[in-house]
């Protein structure tokens, strides 16, 4: 038969990098394909790489149905569940496939609620479509469970797909930058980040810094913000002062340090002599 490659099931899925590419072309050239290729109808959903490798080089392969897919959703919700069990997968690939599971989990419970009911053949054959896909996820810490994650991991994965530009999303995805740093960069303007992520890692760990710092940033300061600038010669002349005070602060610190270093030093000094004093020897 003939397989057909469906271009979207095929990117549903983050492909594998270069290297682990070289490594499964290896394995299948001197092992052959172990595993059995995956198919709904002609349809292939599972070993994608695989396939391409054995056409390659004219390669012998096996597939195998999966009779239980009624649906694309079906289809959607499988591949997600055998990507989860895998551990070659970062953490930042689980947390995404576990927010997609719960988007489809989520709709697929609004229609059935908004449906009128189902004869119970129909329900009996859709229950038995989706066994093993309909794990709870109504809470974070579900969610989180699924993927192998902590509850926080799963907050800010949230946060990077909502507010992340392209680019810092595909830097997380290489490793350039971690999942709590990409969440803090996020923050910031979208231009910000474009320009981060193309800077590299360095300027990614300093774009994280500045975000962080400007969460951390005082209220009372941002409250003072909008009087300081209807008044910008006032505000001239009181940092000019605070500069002038902290100064000369700064000059009397110097000079009690200094101080108590000296005396410091000749109470050493004087409990070095009162032991040599005192030494019968």
């Amino acid at each position: 038969m003939d397989i057909v490659v469906n271009e979207d099931l095929k990117a549903y899925i983050d492909p594998l990098t270069p290297d682990e590419c070289e490594a499964l072309e290896r394995s299948i050239l001197a092992e052959g394909c172990r595993d059995a290729l995956v198919l709904w109808g002609d349809v292939l959903v599972d070993g994608h790489n695989r396939y391409g490798i054995c056409r390659k080089h004219g390669l012998p392969f096996q597939t195998v149905q999966n009779t239980r897919f009624q649906s694309i959703e079906d289809v959607h919700l499988w591949m997600i569940d055998q990507h989860l069990g895998r551990r070659s997968i970062s953490d930042f690939q689980r947390g995404v496939l576990a927010l997609r599971k719960r988007e489809i989990v989520a709709e697929r419970r609004a229609r059935k609620a908004a449906a009128p009911a189902e004869p119970a053949a129909q329900v009996s054959d859709a229950n038995a479509s989706n066994a093993g896909t309909s794990a709870p996820f109504d809470t974070r810490e579900a969610l989180a469970k699924a993927a192998r994650l902590s509850s926080n991991q799963v907050v800010l994965i949230e946060k990077i797909q909502k507010q992340a530009a392209p680019e810092l999303v595909a830097a997380v995805k290489a490793g350039t930058i971690s999942i709590n740093a990409a969440a803090a960069v996020a923050s910031l303007p979208a231009e910000e980040q474009v320009a981060a992520a193309a800077a590299g890692k360095d300027e990614l760990k300093q774009a994280a810094k500045r975000a962080r710092e400007a969460k951390r940033k005082p209220r009372s300061e941002s409250a003072a913000a909008p009087q300081e600038a209807d008044e910008p010669e006032a505000t001239v002349e009181s940092l000019q002062q605070r500069v002038a005070a902290l100064t000369a602060e700064n000059a009397v610190l110097r000079r009690q340090v200094a101080g108590l270093e000296e005396l410091l030093q000749a109470r050493e000094s004087n409990a070095e002599q009162a032991a040599d004093v005192s030494s019968p020897f």
